[in-house]
């Protein structure tokens, strides 16, 4: 790699990385590769030493790098110092300015034990019509990150990941863990983070939306596979209260003949709150939670369980943590030790601390704990409060020691990655049998490389916080994390509880929210209902042969049918740095209208999801919610419940069709073109979705769970108009031997000018894999072929 030293105006040459002394500022610049530069700043003469918890990657060695004047480039991009102020210009290989620099300012931090520290703050320019997205996952219903002001500090329903990206194709991951201040306004855009020995960012120009979540990935890590029954439904609550209650839940499935794949144990298992996440089924209500789990297994159902980052004071990990120092002191959930009694009596504090997720030897104590559960036959983990909960924070909480050199503050941001890093790390020495499968609250930048899926937190029950569902989750991903969902129904329905308590379900106003946020849900790559307030199991609903009931049926079926589309996708998630939610200005940039499209998205690369997330049947309420907790004890109650509403009729949206496309509605196989709003006639039971032509989407049998009926005649629905490839991908399902190349792929070609369709040669085994199989090949208007195929290449006329 090249470098060069700039003293004033003199330029020359040095070794690797790039440094240059500019008035009273030191900058280091180095090429990670062509498209990454890793830029530092730092007051002269100030000693910096970081290892970012974020990025493993290294700088490449070898590559072209050439110097001209106070310029340096790769060929693809190009690095520009001011001479006179430091400041830098980004610019693609053809010369094309994609960002510029305005100012750094170092402001000493004086209070101990960041005396010698700064408040940092790096200001950029941007086009003035120039749309940036990402951060993280931000519940304000908007894309567009311009006119943003927000101070960026992990909170139940808010998460940060330090990564934005421009619609010009470039992106910048913010490497500072402290809580930052992130501003957008006329004067250009900001970071300002509360402390750091340096402003520390990487600048990514990837060309596209999928580009710079390729380059994250590249710096942080790629997405290992989950396993195939984690893309099932999910039924939870808070909370199952006995082992018997919780397994009667599966059981009932079964009964229905309702696919279900994942059953998940809420909070306190463990006992009262002084043994709080004790990591063991300590409650009398729970004393068979061994055979609970076994008992699950045979009905083949996976078992999720709550865990937290705290422990109550009576449990054995709260003690050695306690003797090693390795505890925060800061006021957590619970606040009280009496868990029946709201609101929380401070009288009888809870002692629940927060554990050092920054210390290694604290991250094992927390697995020598889990391991318990582990050993148990605990398939997946809810890590739950992995902001974590910080209440009435003062500076003496943000001033404690946290790892070996760092601070609450200094570390903040970085607490659910660390956490979560902990325990994949921790279960894939135990095994390479087992995929790691972990749903967590929060989320930091490089969290998709350990295993993770976030959810957005304890939402309220309410149109609006559906609608911020869409936008949250694209941004989230946009960072390079591919794993979203959120609580099915919202978390908090207390409002709609008009006929006692629980009975929210049967209420109207919530039957068409839960049943278009259960359609929303559908697309997420974790299909999960849960929430307070009222259960929300499908029989909750209604019964079989009512509108409502048949409508989450439905979608629960049809997720499954997805399966082989969703299970190929994820492989592309994988091994091509794709994504599951995508928003339209990844496939159509070329399209302004779809810059700030907050109500649609695609689904893979076939799918244009557009959800109904406005109240159609009944009247919407209007909830309010506290915007960090979502807690929502100030709502109003539902004026009446709409009682009498007819599910059935039928209503109409308004959706809008990328330009660039035709699209296909996948209900009728009526096919658009692109670039218009269409009007819909729609139903309750089905959610607005079109495929576009070109696409070829497999389609897989109903099933129960995961696994009990093999995909031996998978429908291949193909989609003419344009050219098209797929590849159907099949492995062993729960394991990690496809990291050696042990999977199959199947490769799918539509020529569209011959109408035909060519299923190549399959590639790769796997114990287990099906050698022979038909293919049964749909088209729009309902002509069908069906083939058999054993792995040779065939091609088929249509």
């Amino acid at each position: 790699m090249f470098a060069f030293l700039l003293l004033a105006a003199t330029v020359t040459t040095a070794q690797n990385p790039m440094q240059v002394q500019v008035g009273e500022n030191q900058v280091k610049v180095e090429f990670y590769t062509p498209s990454i530069v890793h830029v530092v700043k730092a007051p002269t003469g100030h000693q910096y030493t970081k290892e970012s918890l974020v990025v493993i990657a290294k700088p490449d060695e070898g590559m072209a790098i050439t110097q001209k004047g106070n310029s340096v480039s790769s060929g693809t991009l190009t690095v520009k110092v001011d001479a006179k102020t430091g400041a830098i210009t980004f610019a693609d290989g053809r010369g094309r300015v994609l960002l510029r620099e305005k100012g750094v300012t170092f402001e000493p931090v004086a209070v101990n034990p960041h005396a010698g520290a700064y408040k940092v703050t790096q200001s950029f320019t941007l086009d003035k019509d120039e749309a940036i997205y990402g951060l993280g996952s931000i519940q304000d219903g908007k894309m567009n990150r311009r006119g943003t002001h927000i101070m960026m500090e992990q909170s139940n329903l808010q998460d940060f990941q330090n990564v934005l990206q421009s619609i010009k194709g470039w992106g910048l991951f913010w490497d500072n863990y402290s809580p930052t201040l992130f501003d957008d306004n006329a004067q250009g855009m900001s970071l300002s983070s509360q402390v750091g020995d340096c402003a520390d960012y990487y600048f990514m120009l990837g060309g596209s939306a999928d580009g710079v979540i390729a380059q994250m990935r590249h710096l942080s890590g790629d997405v290992p596979m989950f396993p195939l029954w984690t893309y099932g439904y999910w039924q939870s609550k808070e909370r199952y209260k006995t082992s018997k209650e919780t397994l009667g839940i599966v059981e009932q499935y079964r009964r229905l003949g309702v696919p279900l794949d994942g059953i998940i144990q809420d909070w306190q298992y463990w006992g009262n709150n002084y043994l709080w996440n004790a990591m063991d089924f300590l409650s009398e209500d729970f004393a068979d939670g061994r055979q609970l789990i076994a008992k699950s297994h045979e009905l083949n159902a996976h078992f999720m369980i709550s865990i937290w980052a705290s422990f109550g004071p009576m449990t054995k990990a709260f003690r050695e943590l306690s003797e090693k120092n390795l505890l925060f002191d800061f006021e957590t959930w619970p606040q009280s030790g009496l868990s029946h009694i709201w609101p929380p009596r401070r009288d009888y504090p809870s002692g629940v601390r927060v554990y050092d997720a920054f210390s290694q030897e604290a991250r094992d104590i927390y697995w020598k704990n889990l391991k318990r559960l582990y050993d148990y036959g605990v398939d997946a983990w809810w890590m739950d409060s992995t902001d974590p909960d910080f209440f009435n924070p003062t500076e003496a909480n943000y001033e404690h020691k946290a790892g070996t050199n760092g601070t609450w503050r200094s570390l903040r941001n970085a607490f659910p990655l660390e956490t979560v890093k902990g325990v994949y790390a921790s279960q894939r020495k135990e095994t390479d049998k087992k995929r790691v499968f972990i749903m967590t609250r929060s989320a930091f930048a490089g969290q998709q490389h350990y295993g993770s899926n976030m959810w957005s937190g304890d939402v309220a029950s309410s149109w609006d916080m559906l609608r911020k569902q869409v936008p949250a989750g694209l941004s989230f991903s946009l960072t390079g994390n591919p794993n979203f969902n959120t609580d099915i129904g919202g978390f908090f329905c207390g409002s709609y509880n008009t006929r006692g308590g629980g009975s929210a379900p049967r209420n109207p106003q919530y039957q068409e929210l839960y049943v278009r946020w259960m359609q929303y849900g559908l697309f997420c790559p974790v299909f999960r209902s849960h929430g307070a307030d009222a259960p929300r199991e499908i029989w909750q609903f209604g019964k079989k042969g009512e509108p409502v009931y048949d409508a989450i049926e439905q979608m629960i079926r049809l997720r499954y049918r997805f399966l082989p589309y969703l299970y190929s996708t994820a492989w592309q998630v994988t091994s091509n740095n794709e994504s599951y939610l995508r928003p339209l200005f990844s496939d159509f940039a070329q399209d302004k209208a779809v810059w700030n499209t907050t109500d649609e998205f695609m689904f893979g690369r076939a799918i244009l999801a557009a959800p109904i997330v406005e109240a159609q049947y009944t009247k919407e309420q209007i909830i309010k919610e506290d915007a960090m907790t979502g807690w929502d004890k100030k709502e109003a109650k539902a004026e009446g419940d709409d009682t009498g509403v007819d599910f059935t009729a039928g209503k109409t949206a308004v959706k809008y069709l990328p330009k660039g496309a035709t699209w296909y509605d996948f209900w009728t196989g009526q096919s658009y073109r692109g670039g218009q709003s269409v009007t819909l006639q729609t139903q309750l039971n089905r959610v607005p979705m079109f495929v576009r032509a070109g696409s070829i989407l497999p389609l897989g049998p109903e099933m129960e769970y995961v696994g009990q009926k093999a995909w031996d005649n998978l429908e291949i629905r193909v989609y003419p108009g344009a050219d098209g490839t797929f590849t159907l991908y099949e492995d062993e399902g729960d394991n990690y031997n496809y990291e050696q190349g042990v999977y199959a792929t199947v490769p799918f070609q539509w020529n569209n000018a011959r109408r035909t369709l060519t299923i190549g040669e399959r590639k790769g085994t796997y114990p287990g894999m099906l050698t022979a199989r038909k293919f049964t090949v749909v088209l729009p208007d309902g002509t069908s072929q069906t083939v058999d195929y054993n792995g040779s290449e065939l091609t088929i006329k249509l």
